[in-house]
């Protein structure tokens, strides 16, 4: 997901969408403890997207904090 498509969404939709990623991320590492992930990249990607969300979600407290 890139920050562009991140940056559309609401307050409540990155909040929706930060507890999915943080549930898909659980998954995968239960995945890589019992050997059964098939795609040990993907773990990377959903890390740097739930970066990309904290930081959409920061600079929009920042911004209403200002105005």
């Amino acid at each position: 997901m890139k920050a562009s498509e991140i940056k559309k969404l609401s307050a409540k939709e990155l909040d929706a969408k930060l507890l999915e990623l943080k549930d898909e991320l659980f998954k995968l590492r239960f995945q890589q403890a019992i050997n059964q992930l098939d795609n040990p990249m993907r773990i990377k990607a959903v890390k740097k997207d739930i970066a990309r969300i904290k930081t959409i979600q920061r600079e929009n407290e920042l911004n209403a904090a200002e105005a």
